[in-house]
C-alpha cells in the first residue's frame, strides 16, 4: 500500500468573504493511494484556516507521517481530531476499492437525477450581494443561502426584504448563515425581525462554545436554528450527545472535512435522528475531488431538502470531474460501467 501526499493551491475566481475574513486561495493536499493490486484512488485533505479543528501548526507533518506509515487501515482513534485527514483517507480508500463501500445505485450516482442544492450568495457589499442574488434566481434556484454578518445588518436586512418582496416563501426559500456574527444580546431582536421575512433557518447565529445561550435561542427563536461551527472539534461520542441534548437545535449541518469525516458525520446523523433533529450535508470549499465524494455520500442519506453542494465552481484551477450544476441541481455525468479511473482523468500529472 502506497500513499502519496500532493500539495495543491486552489485559487478563487473572486474573493470569498466570510465573517472571519476573505479567502483568495485555499491550500489543500491530494492523497494518491495505490494498493498491492495496482488500483489507484484519490482523496482530498482540505482544512480551512482559522476554522477547522485540525488547523494546527504541525498539521502537514502529521499528514506526512500518516502517509508514510499507512498500512491500509484508517486509525480513527489517532486521527479523531484531524477530520480533514480522515475524510481524505476515507475517500482515497473508497475509490481504491472501486466505491464498494457506498451505494452507487442512487439516482445521482447513476446520472438519472441531480441533487437539489441551495444557491450560495457570498458576503460582499450591498451591490455585490444584490447582484449575486439576482444571478442565483436567474439560474433557477428555489432555495438560496445568504451569508450575513459582513456588512451592516440593516443593509443585509434591506437586501432580504427586497428578495422577499419579489418572491414569496412559496416561490423562494431563504436560508441565512450568520457564521456566529450575532451577539447573545442582539440575537433575539434580529431573529424576530428576520422571522417577518419567512426565513427558513439561520446557521450559527452566535459564535460557537456558548451552549447555554445557544440553547436559549433554539428554545425561543421564531426561526429554526442550524448548528454548523458548533460541531467543529466535538469529536467524541459522549460530547456529541451532550451537545445535542443541551442545545436541542432544529438542524445540524454536516461537513465531512470539518465534522469527523464520513464516519463522524454518520454518527452525528444517527444521534440527530434519535432526537428528531433534522440535518443536511454541505461541502466546505473542497475542490471537485472532495465535492464528488460528499455528493455521492449525501445522495444516500434520504434527505429531500436542498443540500449545500455547489461550491465546486468557485475556483479558476479546479480539478476537472464530470460534475455540473444545471438549474438548481448538482449532476454527475454517468460513466459507462463505472470506469473509475476516468473519474480522476488528469490527476496523475499532479503526482
Amino acid at each position: 500500500m502506497q500513499l502519496t501526499v500532493i500539495p495543491y493551491t486552489l485559487h478563487f475566481k473572486q474573493p470569498a468573504g466570510t465573517s472571519r475574513g476573505v479567502y483568495t486561495e485555499h491550500k489543500v493536499w491530494f492523497l494518491r493511494m495505490q494498493d498491492d493490486r495496482g488500483r489507484i484512488g484519490w482523496g482530498e485533505v482540505a482544512p480551512l484556516p482559522n476554522l477547522s479543528c485540525d488547523d494546527v501548526p504541525d498539521f502537514e507533518s502529521v499528514l506526512h507521517d500518516v502517509a508514510s506509515n499507512f498500512n491500509g487501515t484508517i486509525d480513527y482513534e489517532r486521527l479523531r481530531n484531524f477530520p480533514s485527514i480522515l475524510f481524505g483517507l476515507e475517500c482515497a480508500q473508497m475509490a481504491c476499492n472501486e466505491f464498494d463501500a457506498i451505494d452507487m445505485s442512487t439516482p445521482f450516482a447513476t446520472g438519472a437525477d441531480g441533487i437539489k442544492i441551495n444557491g450560495l450568495v457570498w458576503m460582499g457589499s450591498f451591490e455585490e450581494m444584490s447582484a449575486r442574488v439576482d444571478e442565483k434566481l436567474r439560474q433557477g434556484f428555489s432555495c438560496i443561502k445568504i451569508k450575513i454578518g459582513a456588512i451592516d445588518f440593516e443593509k443585509e436586512y434591506e437586501l432580504l426584504q427586497l428578495v422577499r418582496q419579489r418572491f414569496p416563501s412559496d416561490k423562494i426559500t431563504i436560508r441565512v448563515d450568520a457564521n456566529g456574527g450575532f451577539t447573545p444580546a442582539d440575537a433575539p431582536q434580529k431573529l424576530e425581525r428576520l422571522a417577518r421575512l419567512d426565513i427558513h433557518s439561520i446557521e450559527q447565529p452566535i459564535r460557537a462554545g456558548q451552549w447555554a445561550k445557544m440553547a436559549e435561542l433554539c428554545r425561543t427563536s421564531p426561526i429554526k436554528i442550524a448548528l454548523d461551527e458548533e460541531l467543529i472539534g466535538v469529536n467524541d461520542t459522549a460530547r456529541k450527545i451532550e451537545l445535542l441534548d443541551t442545545v436541542k437545535p432544529q438542524y445540524i449541518i454536516l461537513k465531512p472535512t470539518l465534522h469527523g469525516g464520513l464516519r463522524g458525520c454518520n454518527e452525528w446523523i444517527r444521534l440527530a435522528r434519535e432526537r428528531g433533529i433534522g440535518f443536511w450535508a454541505t461541502s466546505a470549499l473542497e475542490s471537485n475531488i472532495g465535492l464528488l465524494y460528499i455528493a455521492l455520500w449525501a445522495a444516500t442519506l434520504g434527505v429531500d431538502i436542498p443540500q449545500g453542494l455547489g461550491t465546486g465552481a468557485l475556483y479558476t484551477n479546479n480539478i476537472d470531474l464530470p460534475l455540473q450544476v444545471v438549474g438548481e441541481k448538482l449532476w454527475l455525468k454517468p460513466l459507462t460501467d463505472y470506469d473509475f479511473s476516468r473519474f480522476f482523468k488528469g490527476m496523475e500529472q499532479l503526482g
